[in-house]
């Protein structure tokens, strides 16, 4: 196990579900709506994944074979590229001056399943704690919120189970244009996750840097 008073010892890590082109068409149209009224928030591309957050986690670097195997063989077994989902609604996150917006998705029972799978099987390489140094940081850890490293120490109390709330980030804004983005009408649509993969996070908890990707086969 990886000593945690270490800095390089720990990796906040997201084990997630890449979805479809479906899920990314609408993802993109809402991101480049907030990238127009928030230039300062981030675009959807190879270092900011739209993603289906399953466990965030901080996990001892060493162990992170460990954690790639384990995880591995729990989605294999799933097999969730053969499931259909359904996208309900925006929604977003507080965090300050603005808001981490998203697409939310409706739990269902394999969802929750294959989380609390992943959840038990990474239980044994899981550190309580991390700082910046655990993240990709492109500022030396300036660009990583507290609100962040304590969501990522609280995921699995505060984020799992009947608390999880499935959803595809798009990006961030002010509260007062979110606000009008949730009041406008929302048509639910499906689609399917299309592969899977553990990042490591960065700012705002994007999948920033793709650690090991784990195929779905149909």
């Amino acid at each position: 196990m990886s000593n945690p008073e270490r800095p390089d010892s720990v990796t906040a890590i997201d084990i997630l579900l890449h979805p479809d082109d479906i899920m990314l068409e609408h993802a993109r149209a809402v991101n480049a709506r907030l990238i127009d009224a928030y230039p300062d928030g981030f675009t959807l591309d190879a270092a900011h994944q739209p993603h289906i957050t399953m466990l965030q986690r901080f996990v001892g670097t060493a162990d992170l074979d460990k954690v790639y195997a384990a995880s591995e063989i729990v989605l294999a077994s799933e097999n969730p590229a053969t499931w259909t989902l359904r996208a309900v609604k925006h929604y977003y996150i507080p965090s300050g001056p603005i808001g981490v917006a998203g697409i939310v998705v409706e739990p269902t029972e394999d969802l929750l399943r294959l989380q609390q799978r992943l959840i038990d099987v990474t239980a044994p390489y899981t550190v309580a704690v991390g700082t910046a140094a655990a993240f990709v940081s492109a500022q030396d850890g300036r660009d990583i919120q507290e609100s962040l490293i304590q969501y990522v120490s609280n995921f699995v109390p505060d984020s799992s189970g009947d608390k999880f709330n499935p959803h595809v980030s798009t990006g961030v804004g002010t509260p007062a244009y979110l606000d009008e983005i949730l009041a406008e009408p929302f048509e639910v649509f499906t689609f399917s996750p299309a592969g899977a993969a553990i990042y490591q996070l960065g700012t705002f908890g994007t999948a920033q840097k793709e650690l090991k990707a784990l195929p779905l086969t149909r």
